[in-house]
């Protein structure tokens, strides 16, 4: 009898063997005339990018751009190049998680798939992310109790950044945008500060890449008070494909990204990995061997190995804080051991090698995982003492436990063969309804006639040469009714004392000639062009000559 874990790893086997074919055995096919136009050679250089034949990709690449005159074209050939190359770096530090679930779902939707608090995502438009139609960006992650949002939004000329707003006394704050490190020339969407604060991961189809989105993370700094240089989260994380919203679970269990890789149109991937706090990147030279490891199909238990289901235990507020710690402690037990078998692992490495460089590497890696062993046994230690706290309360309370019981629910839980991932589609939250503080207008320095004249709310001139047409010069201070609809009126005080008056900034004699008579038919018939350089009066033929 063949179980299903037999059946669904010939497919896979198949699978792969057939993509193996297509990508890497058949060799490029010339046309009749064995010549290829430069739009074939892009053609095949992307379908190798996206099954990960980088470096014949970027080849091909670089042969289109030899026979390719157009100048527009040629920068789109470029960027190609470039995301083949950087896919062909990124290969040097692959990392293989452990992957528990995978769920197909729409992209209109897929980010209620994930296990976060229900009514936490809120539809666009919205007060913060006005623009609809994006095929990607569907929602603003705002769940209740937030005072502090980051979010993608079109800037003014429509390419999406990452905005922060924060909540005061009673007012949301005017929107910032992000520092010139995390914003590109591209889209950056779905971003997502991590529960400690000091890690913020978002995708971009901007910065460096594989092509797509990729996924980025950028750690906060506490120096400069402000978000450094995004880096690329390399594989299995971001691919030649679209890469999404990657969130590691509160308890410590899992870490969740989404990606569109091997899926139909409208459609997307939630995938779900065991979380590891210390990944080991290795090269991986096999392209044949990425593209397994870029599929991430989840482990499926043998059928005939599953023992009898567990039974739940009876929910109570108590049962669960204490099996809440009975899992953190087992989790962290179990972690601990593995990441000493990893360590073992390495130091073996580090004895057979004669490789000098590969030895360096290999060292500073120990040194580094052996660093932070203590800091791993210390948390079991303060989880463990946590853990024997809640057993002395409940011995003191009379709580009676089967500890048995507890144990086997541990187990079911921590042992990856076990792991019983279920997908539950949260709801989409209520509209968002927000108080966000208003930008002060900003003075508008063109000459105009109002209703209501206005005086210059900075009477300070701008370097280089200025005109403008000089009014009246009076004893005392004018008022809205004196400058007769004018604005903006500038006033400039004369040695002697007098308040002298003048309309308008403008950068050539020519415009302010244009509008001298307007001013004259409101009433100011004595008034003429006066010249300034750099803030100081200078004379207007001068100026012209100069102009």
């Amino acid at each position: 009898m063949v179980s299903n874990k037999e059946v669904r790893q010939k497919m896979n086997r198949i699978s792969r063997a057939f993509q193996i074919f297509l990508f890497t055995v058949i060799p490029a096919v010339p046309s009749m005339s064995q010549e290829r136009d430069a739009d074939s050679l892009v053609r095949e250089a992307d379908s190798l990018r996206h099954s990960y034949e980088f470096v014949h990709s970027v080849a091909l690449y670089r042969q289109a751009l030899e026979m390719e005159e157009d100048s527009l074209k040629r920068i789109a050939i470029e960027d190609l190049k470039l995301q083949g190359e950087n896919g062909a770096n990124m290969t040097e530090y692959v990392y293989r998680p452990k992957v528990v679930a995978r769920h197909m779902c729409s992209t209109d939707d897929f980010f209620l798939y994930y296990p976060m608090e229900d009514r936490s995502w809120r539809q666009v438009p919205n007060v913060l992310d006005t623009v609809a139609g994006h095929p990607f960006a569907k929602a603003v992650y705002f769940p209740e109790g937030l005072e502090e949002v980051y979010y993608s939004a079109p800037d003014e000329n429509g390419v999406r950044n990452i905005w922060r707003t924060e909540l005061g006394d009673s007012l949301w704050s005017i929107p910032a945008l992000l520092n010139e490190q995390v914003t590109s020339t591209g889209d950056e969407v779905y971003p997502l500060v991590s529960a400690d604060g000091k890690s913020m991961y978002f995708s971009s189809n901007g910065l460096y890449g594989m092509g797509g989105y990729d996924l980025y993370v950028s750690t906060w700094d506490e120096e400069t008070g402000d978000w450094g240089i995004p880096v690329n989260m390399g594989f299995p994380y971001s691919s030649p494909y679209d890469d999404f919203l990657y969130y590691d679970t509160p308890d410590g269990r899992y870490s969740v990204f989404a990606s569109n890789r091997g899926c139909p149109a409208d459609s997307i991937n939630v995938y779900v990995l065991e979380y590891d706090n210390m990944p080991i990147h290795g090269r991986v030279k096999d392209m044949s061997v990425l593209r397994e490891i870029m599929e991430l199909v989840p482990e499926i238990p043998d059928d005939d190995t599953e023992g009898d289901e567990v039974p739940e235990m009876p929910e109570s507020a108590e049962l669960q804080r204490y099996r809440t710690k009975v899992n953190e402690v087992r989790s962290l037990r179990d972690s601990i051991y593995a990441y000493g078998v990893a360590l073992d692992e390495i130091r073996s490495k580090y004895a057979a090698t004669d490789d000098f460089l590969e030895k360096q590497d290999l060292g500073k890696e120990i040194t580094r995982r052996e660093a932070a062993i203590p800091q791993m046994n210390d948390s079991l230690s303060k989880a463990a003492a946590e853990l024997q706290s809640i057993e002395m309360e409940f011995l003191f309370n009379g709580v009676v436990i089967d500890i048995n019981k507890v144990n086997e629910e541990a187990d079911r839980v921590i042992v990856p063969k076990n792991i019983d991932y279920s997908f539950v589609k949260m709801n989409m939250g209520d509209s968002l309804v927000m108080n966000i503080e208003q930008p002060e207008p900003e003075f508008d320095y063109t000459f105009m006639v109002l209703p209501e004249g206005r005086f210059a709310l900075d009477n300070t001139l701008p370097e280089g040469i200025v005109y403008q047409i000089q009014i009246f010069s009076l004893t005392r201070p004018a008022t809205i009714r004196d400058i007769k609809g004018l604005s903006p009126v500038f006033l400039h005080m004369t040695p002697s004392g007098r308040y002298t008056y003048a309309v308008g900034l403008f950068r050539a004699y020519s415009d302010a000639l244009s509008h001298l008579n307007t001013v004259r038919r409101r009433g100011f018939k004595g008034a003429y062009i006066v010249a300034f350089k750099d803030g100081e009066p200078i004379n207007v033929n001068t100026a012209r000559r100069q102009e």
